[in-house]
């Protein structure tokens, strides 16, 4: 695949794209894989790596295509996306390459994410598509392709430390992806390389426009990939029709039943929104999911409470720091104060238990353990105990 060298224009801000890769060696000796989604993050990324004069691939994988389908914009492995993809490697003069992965990404991601909801769980499969398509086999990939490095347009930072690489949050917290990264291995993070860590989201479309690239004003995807307009029940009902199973609404604390519901699927824990319970006393929440009776087992708030939480296939970056530790339970929520019963890493079981009480703390989700800004590892969460 023959392809003529971009012009590169002047960067709109201050960056060194050179630097943003810490390459092992001259750029111009290079070779430099851009795993590209066919967003503007990514996008960016590959045209910073060919700022550098290194040779540059995008690598795209098709993953699961509802674009089609739905006319659904922005999901990061609808078939629009790859055209995308290949329009920006086009314009930058890169060679793009598009691996279809439905099949493995279907069994590794989206079977154990209808599973996991089946059992009452709330899942995150956006965690286990970078433990599985998204790191493990690019990587595979580029190696195989003879690069020195594989970028991705994550918002996290690679930082070298004292003891080797580090995986810190990005500067900016608004755009922070470090939860969804917290079991990539030493190993993987060595040959990862993050651009974006440090640039706000403004800069990143500034340097698109000045790129001339298509989807420098493309939105961002707000959806899991595979899950159309945000629908997530429809997805598992079609995948595990046993989901749909009708069941009771039980007040946990008095065991009466407040009401039915159309499936357990349809419900996570904390939620309080769609339970149809009116003329209580206080708000009633969903403390409690029963997979095997059906029942949506629900009371006041002050049952969320958690005061701890077993995590499990843990996950470790770095050596474990004397400094206080603070963790992660949901994506959108701050890191809160914890200490850790157990060593994680290795896949271990470990117990972390919060400062104070957390709620909304579901099995099924990650707790991502950070020491400052450096995420130290993680794990998923199995169970919870009362605070």
């Amino acid at each position: 695949m023959s392809h003529e060298a971009a012009t590169i224009p002047a960067l709109p801000i201050a960056v060194n794209a050179e630097a943003l890769f810490d390459l092992p060696r001259a750029a111009s000796d290079c070779r430099i894989v851009v795993a590209m989604s066919g967003g503007v993050d990514s996008s960016v990324v590959a045209a910073l790596a060919a700022q550098t004069g290194a040779e540059v691939i995008g690598i795209t994988l098709q993953l699961y295509d509802y674009g089609a389908a739905t006319g659904r914009k922005g999901a990061c492995c609808a078939g629009d996306d790859i055209h995308d993809a290949r329009m920006v490697s086009d314009r930058l003069g890169i060679a793009h390459y598009v691996f279809d992965h439905e099949s493995s990404f279907r069994e590794e991601v989206v079977e154990t994410f209808a599973d996991e909801y089946l059992a009452g769980r709330t899942p995150i499969p956006c965690i286990r598509c970078n433990m599985g398509p998204k790191f493990t086999d690019l990587l595979r990939m580029a190696r195989e392709l003879g690069a020195d490095c594989l970028a991705t347009g994550h918002y996290v930072r690679r930082v070298m430390g004292d003891a080797g690489v580090e995986l810190h949050r990005a500067h900016d917290p608004a755009r922070d992806q470090s939860y969804f990264l917290y079991a990539t291995t030493e190993e993987q993070l060595d040959y990862l390389r993050f651009p974006l860590g440090g640039l706000p989201k403004s800069d990143v479309r500034a340097i698109a426009e000045s790129f001339g690239l298509v989807v420098a004003n493309k939105p961002d995807s707000q959806d899991i990939c595979f899950v159309p307009d945000g629908d997530y029940a429809k997805i598992v009902k079609a995948m595990r029709p046993e989901g749909g199973r009708a069941g009771n609404i039980v007040h946990t604390e008095t065991g009466e039943v407040m009401g039915q519901h159309p499936g357990i699927i349809h419900y996570t824990v904390g939620q309080r929104r769609g339970l149809e319970i009116g003329g209580q006393a206080e708000p009633l929440y969903v403390v409690a999911l029963d997979a095997e009776a059906a029942e949506v087992r629900v009371g006041p708030k002050r049952l969320l409470a958690v005061g701890a939480a077993q995590i499990i296939e843990t996950n470790r970056i770095g050596p474990l720091p004397d400094t206080p530790l603070t963790a992660k339970v949901r994506s959108l929520s701050k890191p809160v104060p914890i200490t850790l019963n157990g060593s994680i890493g290795n896949g271990a079981t470990v117990t972390i238990r919060f400062g104070s009480p957390e709620f909304g703390v579901a099995p099924g989700q990650a707790a991502v353990i950070y020491a400052g800004d450096r995420v130290v590892g993680g794990g998923w969460i199995e169970s919870t105990s009362p605070a």
